[in-house]
């Protein structure tokens, strides 16, 4: 399926066309079709504490309506802190877990007692469950740049051509398969950026107040979201100083700031609550082997080298479209200032402060994990480049499309671990090895897996009906749910298509 991506005027000559869809529908078939396809390609398995967590925390709110995580101690895989009642409390907040309820939900009370589900498997079911969530949140991410990509002067043609850049050949691809809670950080931005600055002038109350909702509320998914949502708070001072209403210019600004410091004091009496002290996060001083996990001693020089050129974590080498993002900045500035701030913004503060951190590689992670949301945050510039349409955008954006495709879908073949653990992605002191490459590891396994069937459950193909079915779930239930997912991704594709045919 080929989407020109030039936008030239219809002619008046043309045949008469049917009368085109609606934006909004548009967004929500394209939000179904990658919700489908993201479905299709999930890992439907956690590996990682990081992962772990919100299962265990969905599990605990269902069965016993807390947040607190005993089985993590009973299962030696604990993280976190005991509070002050001697209860274990994870070392991250409630928000991700709140997001996924619904997916544990129905992994718990459905999908677990389907017959056909042999017993003692249920945590391996009800993770895949939960798993699926990100597929959903990086598909509400891309529909949402869509109605953004229209904000900014785009048909809806050529949006959808750029939507699917973002889906398909960026970062959020990939990660829409694993439970990091970057995706969802993504579609909480990415919704952020589209009610308060879309149309770069001053914006109804209503959107002011849901925007800033919603990036309070990203404090709860991770704390170190909080240095974006001060981006924003920059953003919205910059679109009050050119645009504010003359009656209360800094508006939104005062909106923003408003009910983002009541989230975040929420936050601090959290952990007063807990901990007995409102700096406290619950964050443990180390983790494997005695490493000093979540300080902020890394030098700045490693960490800005590994984020920009190192083969494991470059962000341009594993989000493509990137580059193209940073090229569109100066004239995303012409059009849309506060946007610009956003965009350009939000990446270089992050790359500076995760640089810091200690851990500043993510743990076992394809590619620059902290980054995700920025990342793609930084796709929407792309918009702005259609504005002039230089000569070289056209082949660029098909090389940048096909090359992060590529890209993507090396770190979706195979379980990541199984070489990063074997080819020494952490040294004997737990420290990351800069030289070490994400995509020559995976070619490795793609290799192997090619010639060889995997030997324990978890390696090879990395797609939740090849674990399941490897955990012994029946065909019975794994059939018709690949059916449906991949029904729903041809449906769903096609309809979207043609809807962008009535509006070329």
């Amino acid at each position: 399926m080929s989407i020109e991506i030039s936008q030239e005027l219809p002619s008046i000559a043309d045949s008469p066309r049917q009368t085109p869809i609606s934006s909004v529908s548009i967004a929500i078939l394209l939000f179904l079709f990658v919700n489908c396809v993201y479905l299709l390609t999930s890992s439907g398995r956690i590996r990682t504490i990081d992962e772990i967590d919100p299962v265990m925390k969905t599990e605990s709110i269902l069965v016993n309506h807390t947040t607190a995580i005993p089985q993590a101690v009973n299962s030696q895989i604990y993280f976190g802190k005991f509070d002050r009642h001697g209860i274990p409390r994870s070392a991250w907040p409630d928000g991700q877990a709140l997001l996924v309820l619904p997916w544990g939900a129905f992994g718990h009370y459905v999908l677990a007692r389907l017959p056909g589900v042999p017993n003692g498997i249920t945590d391996l079911v009800v993770g895949t469950a939960v798993c699926w969530s990100n597929a959903t949140y990086g598909a509400l991410a891309v529909a949402t740049a869509f109605l953004l990509f229209l904000k900014l002067g785009l048909t809806q043609r050529v949006a959808v051509a750029c939507s699917l850049l973002l889906a398909f050949s960026s970062i959020l691809f990939v990660y829409s398969a694993w439970l990091y809670s970057e995706p969802v950080s993504a579609a909480i931005f990415m919704m952020a950026a589209y009610l308060l600055f879309g149309t770069g002038t001053s914006i109804p109350v209503s959107h002011a107040v849901f925007g800033a909702l919603l990036l309070g509320f990203s404090m709860h998914v991770r704390p170190s979201n909080t240095v974006t949502v001060f981006v924003f708070i920059i953003a919205a001072l910059v679109l009050d100083f050119y645009n504010g209403d003359s009656g209360f210019k800094y508006r939104t600004t005062a909106i923003l700031l408003a009910i983002v410091a009541v989230s975040g004091m929420l936050y601090l009496f959290r952990n007063y609550m807990l901990f007995g002290n409102p700096a406290d996060f619950g964050v443990p001083i180390t983790g494997e082997n005695g490493k000093d996990l979540d300080s902020w001693h890394n030098p700045l020089w490693k960490g800005m080298l590994g984020f920009l050129f190192s083969p494991g974590k470059s962000a341009f080498l594993f989000s493509i479209p990137a580059i193209l993002g940073v090229i569109g900045l100066p004239q995303l500035w012409k059009q849309n200032r506060a946007l610009t701030v956003v965009c350009g913004g939000v990446p270089l503060i992050n790359l500076f402060f995760f640089a810091l951190r200690t851990q500043w590689e993510g743990t076992y992670c394809y590619g620059p994990r902290f980054l995700v949301p920025s990342l793609v945050l930084l796709t929407i510039p792309v918009a702005a480049l259609f504005r002039t349409q230089p000569k070289w955008l056209r082949p660029a954006f098909w090389i940048c499309a096909i090359a992060g495709f590529i890209v993507q879908a090396i770190g979706l073949a195979t379980n990541i671990i199984e070489d990063m653990v074997v080819n020494h992605y952490y040294d004997k002191n737990w420290d990351y090895q800069i030289g070490y490459s994400a995509i020559t590891g995976q070619l490795r396994l793609i290799w192997k897996y090619l010639h060889v069937a995997p030997n324990g459950l978890g390696l090879g193909w990395d797609r939740w009906f090849v674990f399941l079915r490897d955990a012994g779930v029946s065909s019975t239930i794994r059939i018709p749910i690949i059916l449906l997912f991949l029904l729903g991704a041809i449906v769903f594709g096609q309809l979207t298509w043609r809807a962008v045919r009535r509006a070329a």
